[in-house]
């Protein structure tokens, strides 16, 4: 059935209205704490001893337990619910997660689950006054499309770093399937020993692109995260020159996320 169809009363029994103020006050948690991380919690960290990497690693860690708590708020709060499955398989030196990006919120939930996992975010959030400053304490890599940031995150995996990105380079839209750069297979080529593709599924969609946080479906939303079967990079790297080594690994990751988020709908009752 379609959801706009739904009578008033089904959103009643949702807690609609509860979710639609819930939904409000974790964006406003979310920026209020970005901005408290900027202005307190990191200048604090940052007078803590140890290198430049200890306060790298203290940083992350703690953007990572905060994420993780902002997703049992809202869990908490009725705005969501979630399941993942193999997070266990999550975090290892020299991982790179690969997932499908159909939410806003994804990043925060695989960040969350990764405690000192590297990301590439989009270039939008370092100019944010929100996010900037806890970017910058966790050297995320700036996903600007240049060559520095696929050297930066080849050097990343190469030091024995996790690394999580979204080949899409921005939220999948409804209804269509995902379409991957090629940025991440080449990234995943250079420097990857592992790489482990999430499957991300989220019903009924919400927080997509373009569409405003106060526009909540008529029904909770529900989250689900696989961890898929692990991929060895050097598989493609031995059938060709590097163009043709990334071009073969990234339709393979486009068309097993394709099967992968088809066979989900399939079975979804």
């Amino acid at each position: 059935m379609d959801l706009a169809t739904q009578p008033v009363t089904e959103k009643h029994r949702d807690a609609y209205y509860w979710r639609l103020f819930a939904t409000a006050f974790s964006f406003a948690l979310f920026g209020l704490g970005g901005l408290c991380l900027r202005l307190l919690v990191f200048p604090l960290l940052g007078c803590l001893p140890g290198d430049a990497k200890a306060h790298r690693e203290r940083a992350r860690q703690t953007v990572s337990r905060l994420f993780w708590f902002f997703v049992r708020f809202m869990a908490r709060t009725g705005v969501l619910t979630y399941d993942i499955q193999g997070a266990e398989r999550l975090g290892r030196p020299g991982q790179m997660i690969i997932a499908n990006h159909p939410s806003l919120i994804d990043v925060v939930f695989l960040i969350g689950l990764v405690r000192h996992a590297n990301c590439v975010v989009k270039k939008s959030l370092w100019e944010n006054p929100f996010t900037r400053g806890p970017l910058r304490s966790t050297e995320y890599i700036s996903n600007d499309g240049s060559m520095d940031m696929l050297d930066a995150a080849a050097d990343a995996l190469q030091n024995g770093q996790t690394l999580i990105i979204f080949p899409e380079g921005t939220r999948t839209r409804p209804g269509q399937a995902p379409a991957f750069h090629r940025g991440a297979a080449a990234i995943a080529l250079r420097g990857a020993k592992i790489v482990t593709p999430v499957i991300i599924k989220v019903s009924p969609t919400t927080l997509t692109k373009a569409e405003p946080w106060y526009r909540i479906p008529n029904r909770r939303v529900h989250f689900s995260f696989r961890v898929g079967a692990d991929i060895d990079p050097q598989t493609f790297a031995a059938q060709g020159p590097a163009p043709q080594a990334s071009r073969k690994l990234n339709d393979f990751l486009h068309h097993f996320f394709i099967k992968e988020l088809a066979e989900d709908e399939r079975s979804a009752p």
